[in-house]
């Protein structure tokens, strides 16, 4: 007589076999070696990114200067991102001076940033928030580096990466508290966005939870107890390679989340206006700032340029979400965006195929719906954008 199948293993062979079965699907959207492109852009959407007029780039490319464009037989032009790239650079270094630069990587002074994004709650927006945020500053001219840090790894899954197929290391390679301890160089990995990286993550990235109580409590080491400087320790590695970095943060408040808020210059809370998610963030902001106040209490003081609540999925004709967030603009008008993250089937529709709004060529869509999604990511992306460039001291 056959013994039964164990929960355990039934549960193993059916992760082995949604594993396969989602690289087959990788393989089939991104031949020849499951590895991301990315698409051109249109003369009006690199007119946007560089903040210059469409006949502007045409004259460039009339005289012979810049990157030569692909021209359709009808005549319309289109740059790939690394010669976006390639066209601000042209731009920075033959402008006019006094004019505001077309690469506005910090100069000296200027402190790195580093954003975490973060929410008690899973489903809240996070990864949509970094992913889009990150390849908008990306397409801006900022040097980017995206830290995925939940085990999750759904930002990873985003960038075409599957952890457990791709063998990747995560930031814990870095955070460990053994002799294996890596730089972050090693485990930094570059994207289809020019400007762009990231340090995938993985589910080894949850043994920093029960790796630092461990650590906090040995008598031969101090490493534990200051487990909150541990991501600032590891930034300084980089630190003159980029000029901003996100961190998406796991949907609860362990020692992950703690040490990414402790390295932070500033901080996204994201906000689903319904009522059992106001709940649950009124919860996760009393539990953080409980904590925050230990810690600040033991020499851990967190000092942030700007936080602010990017209200995400947001439905301005549902009259209770409207009354939410009205409810949180009232209480705190010096904290929230003056922009939101519109609900859009476009959104969602790229996120079944692991791409964002980015990434999807607007002729793949209702053009209306496109247009609305695209302007409220890039309201709500050029706003933190602002606050970013303000942080550093310059005119907005």
């Amino acid at each position: 007589m056959n013994s039964p199948v164990g929960f355990d293993q039934i549960i193993l062979q059916q992760g082995e076999l949604i594993s396969d079965k989602l690289h087959m699907l990788r393989v089939e959207q991104f031949p020849p070696n499951a590895t991301k492109g990315l698409r051109q852009f249109s003369l009006a959407e690199v007119a946007s990114y560089l903040g210059v007029t469409q006949s502007n780039i045409k004259k460039l490319h009339l005289e012979g200067k810049g990157p030569v464009p692909t021209t359709s037989a009808s005549g319309r032009r289109s740059y790939t991102a690394e010669q976006m790239l390639e066209l601000r650079r042209y731009l920075d270094k033959n402008g006019r001076p006094g004019k505001k630069p077309y690469l506005p990587h910090r100069s000296e002074g200027e402190d790195l940033q580093v954003i975490s994004v973060v929410n008690f709650k899973g489903g809240s927006g996070k990864t949509t928030t970094t992913s889009h945020l990150a390849q908008h500053l990306a397409l801006t001219g900022h040097r980017v580096l995206a830290i995925d840090l939940d085990p999750q790894a759904s930002l990873t899954a985003l960038y075409g990466i599957q952890p457990e197929l791709d063998q990747t290391g995560s930031l814990y390679e870095a955070l460990r508290y053994d002799e294996d301890r890596q730089s972050i160089t090693s485990v930094i990995r570059p994207t289809n966005f020019p400007g762009l990286d990231i340090v995938p993550a993985n589910l080894e990235l949850q043994e920093y939870e029960y790796d630092t109580p461990l650590a906090a409590a040995s008598k031969d080491s101090n490493e534990g107890r200051l487990f909150f400087t541990r991501i600032t320790e590891v930034l300084a590695d980089v630190e003159d390679q980029y000029d901003i970095v996100l961190i998406d943060c796991p949907p609860q408040l362990g020692y992950l989340t703690l040490t990414a808020l402790t390295a932070s210059t500033s901080v996204l809370i994201t906000v689903h206006p319904q009522m059992l998610d106001i709940m649950s963030m009124s919860q996760f902001l009393l539990m953080l700032g409980g904590i925050l106040e230990s810690m600040n209490s033991a020499g851990a003081g967190i000092n942030l340029n700007w936080f602010r609540y990017v209200v995400t999925r947001y439905e301005p004709t549902d009259g209770p979400q409207a009354q939410m967030v009205g409810f949180m603009q009232a209480l705190f008008p010096n904290q929230m965006l003056q922009n939101h993250m519109l609900k859009s089937t476009a959104i969602s529709d790229a996120g079944i195929t692991k791409q964002t709004l980015y990434e999807i060529d607007r002729s793949q869509f209702n053009r209306q719906t496109y247009d609305r999604a695209i302007g409220s990511l890039n309201a709500v992306n050029g706003e933190i954008t602002d606050l970013i460039h303000r942080a550093w001291g310059r005119d907005v």
